[in-house]
């Protein structure tokens, strides 16, 4: 069984950040349908190899992967943030800085690889874990990747914790219980990379709380993040 320390690793992202309590507790016939996983701008996570092309200096061309804090080192300016970024956003950042060194340099950022692709189920499953996202993955069969929930499962509150704007988490509360038969996929929500996937035991009656001690629980202190997570 792959150890917990690689199911809690996208938390410590996280780590300082509020809780935003996205969607209310789902109920039957709730209707929450779940996004497309297309149509918005990939962008770059830890791990990716990037190519960085220069069209007319093409003597400072190179190959980065972007490092564990996100960041990524080129010729002649300051380590720049690369996570979190589309590849568009970071082509303009590293042509501003490359403006005092070059005459109006035209740049662009190609993904080479992508590594970031993973997403996280925890809780009363069977096997719990990191899981390759590839294409399109939904909340359900994420649980089947696991090898399905537990009989103490509470598949009607299965709790999503997903990075938001500006980096802080969102949690989304999803009845996975309903319309099992495939009838209604209103609740079998869209996964995006490092989404956690949490099945609890028992009713979670405070989100914020219970995020806070989760949080707490599995983020090593030896990582050196303070948690400051408010209800």
């Amino acid at each position: 069984m792959m150890s917990r320390a690689l199911i809690t690793a996208p938390l410590i992202l996280w780590a300082g950040c509020n809780v935003l309590l996205a969607a209310a507790r789902a109920q039957e016939g709730a209707d929450l349908a779940p996004p497309s996983p297309f149509g918005q701008e990939y962008r770059i996570q830890v791990g990716d190899e990037l190519g960085i092309k220069f069209f007319y200096n093409p003597d400072l061309n190179e190959e980065v992967v972007v490092r564990p804090d996100g960041r990524v080192s080129l010729q002649l300016i300051p380590e720049v943030v690369a996570a979190g970024k589309t590849p568009t956003m970071l082509g303009d950042e590293i042509a501003g800085l490359y403006s005092v060194e070059l005459d109006q340099p035209a740049i662009t950022v190609l993904v080479r690889s992508f590594s970031g692709q993973k997403i996280f189920v925890d809780g009363e499953v069977e096997k719990p874990g990191e899981f390759t996202l590839v294409g399109s993955l939904t909340v359900r069969q994420a649980l089947a990747r696991a090898e399905g929930a537990k009989e103490t499962a509470r598949l009607k509150e299965v709790y999503v914790i997903r990075r938001g704007g500006n980096g802080k988490p969102e949690v989304l509360v999803l009845n996975v219980a309903y319309g099992r038969d495939g009838t209604d996929s209103s609740q079998d929500l869209s996964l995006q990379p490092y989404d956690v996937v949490y099945v609890p035991r028992s009713r979670i009656a405070n989100v914020n709380k219970w995020v806070d001690q989760y949080l707490r629980r599995n983020i090593p202190v030896s990582f050196g993040f303070r948690i400051d997570i408010t209800n």
